[in-house]
């Protein structure tokens, strides 16, 4: 979960053309047209006065390509593999044999306007696959922004997520990659909001199942990083409740962002820059007023790229703005904003069902060390399933890979069947985030 700070070079673009990310003129006319409707239906005092799911430019749609609309009705149940074609290869996963593209149905749980279609890639490794198919990874990723154009499987992954995936191939397993509720298809993107991202996840995991019969094994591993940590987590622990056919078999969280208000340690509210996203994007309750009336002139502005652009644009405009947290975004106070807010990332103590394994950077200036403790304490409260791995001199997003070959230990330990040992009994207080090791890849945080 980044902070809304301008990436390196080469962070994927954004806009309804994939290479220039420019908005087609079509585009821009039906959007004005559905603004003028939109306003009308906002005019109410209630921050869903469209009724159902919400749509439109002020809701992150875009129009990408006929794909990510499907026109018919949906089938009654989730996860089914509505349609695919075939992508490109994609930089930085040379041991694919196969990209592929899925539109798979999936459950509102933040409007609960019922099915909904969603987005995501496949992955296929090169060579033979095993008696019973490939081991599958279920993969959720990390803050990338609430407009459609930011959906992994349009604008394509960046090199972080692309090289760690591939890491995934290479060992032999498929990947599947869900963009999310609302990030390609329709509706807002429910940032930070684990039930339904947890939901996309595991609708995921069944289409993966039907789109290659025979090749992609019932044997899923689910992993995320940082908003995707919450969202695996959250997969973990829906699992056996909404999708008990899937053969779920642990959890690996980096850089972890669910809070137990409940928990054993407590933890003062948190509210960073990259917030505005939950709050642009289904974090305010429906009897709030509409997020437009809570901004400031500053705040205004980033909502506007919010809506049509990704976190490099974002954050170019928040520092061109010389945004320096939340309040500088709003026109209320955080205290007369709380009421009003929902809360995403809470979790209730207890136990999520599967093997969990927690990899934290203690340089992590994002999420810090002692945040991520506080769940891992929480967590530990109601099962002992629990592993935490901790990396000196490892950021926010070097956490990732330097987790790797613990997270491919233990994925092939559930493999085989072995249950991995937690290690609760030793977990404790960490420090402070420390110095950040500048030799470590991808460690930029």
């Amino acid at each position: 979960m980044p902070t809304l700070l301008p990436r390196p070079p080469g962070r994927p673009g954004f806009g309804g053309d994939r290479r220039r990310g420019r908005p087609r003129p079509a585009v821009l006319r039906r959007a004005a047209a559905t603004c003028i409707a939109l306003a009308l239906a906002m005019a109410g005092p209630g921050g869903n006065a469209w009724g159902g799911l919400p749509t439109g430019p002020a809701a992150g749609d875009m129009d990408l390509s006929p794909f990510y609309r499907w026109d018919g009705p949906l089938p009654a149940e989730p996860g089914v593999l509505l349609r695919q074609e075939t992508l490109p290869a994609q930089p930085g996963t040379g041991a694919a044999a196969a990209v592929v593209r899925i539109l798979y149905t999936s459950t509102d749980a933040r409007w609960h306007s019922g099915r909904i279609a969603v987005s995501g890639t496949l992955f296929l490794p090169s060579g033979t696959p095993p008696r019973g198919g490939w081991p599958l990874l279920a993969w959720a990723h990390g803050t990338l922004g609430i407009a459609d154009a930011c959906a992994p499987s349009w604008t394509g992954f960046r090199p972080r997520d692309a090289t760690y995936l591939d890491r995934w191939l290479a060992a032999g397993f498929a990947v599947v990659a869900t963009d999310y509720q609302g990030l390609g298809g329709p509706g807002p993107h429910p940032y930070l909001h684990w039930p339904s991202e947890g939901r996309s996840v595991l609708d995921a995991a069944r289409a993966a199942l039907l789109a290659r019969p025979g090749l992609v094994s019932n044997r899923t591993l689910v992993a995320g990083q940082s908003q995707g940590a919450g969202a695996a987590l959250g997969a973990g622990r829906l699992a056996r409740e909404y999708a008990p056919e899937l053969n779920v078999l642990g959890v690996a969280a980096t850089g972890l962002n669910s809070t137990f208000p409940d928990g054993p340690v407590p933890l003062p509210a948190r509210d960073t820059p990259n917030m505005f996203l939950s709050l642009a994007s289904g974090g305010l309750r429906d009897d709030a007023p509409p997020i437009d009336r809570l901004l400031s002139p500053k705040g205004r502005q980033l909502l506007e790229a919010a809506r049509q652009g990704c976190t490099k644009e974002l954050g170019m405009l928040a520092r061109k703005l010389e945004v320096r947290g939340l309040p500088d975004t709003l026109s209320v106070s955080l205290e007369g904003l709380a009421p009003m807010r929902m809360p995403l990332t809470d979790m209730p103590v207890g136990a999520i069902g599967v093997p969990v394994l927690v990899g934290t950077g203690l340089a992590d200036q994002t999420i810090p060390p002692m945040r991520q403790y506080a769940a891992v304490a929480a967590l530990c409260a109601a099962s002992g399933d629990i592993t935490w791995r901790r990396y000196d001199g490892l950021g926010h997003d070097g956490a990732l890979h330097g987790s790797f070959d613990d997270t491919l230990g233990f994925a092939r330990s559930l493999l085989a069947g072995r249950k991995p040992q937690g290690n609760c009994a030793t977990v404790s207080p960490p420090g402070p985030p420390g110095e950040r090791r500048e030799d470590a890849p991808f460690n930029d945080d």
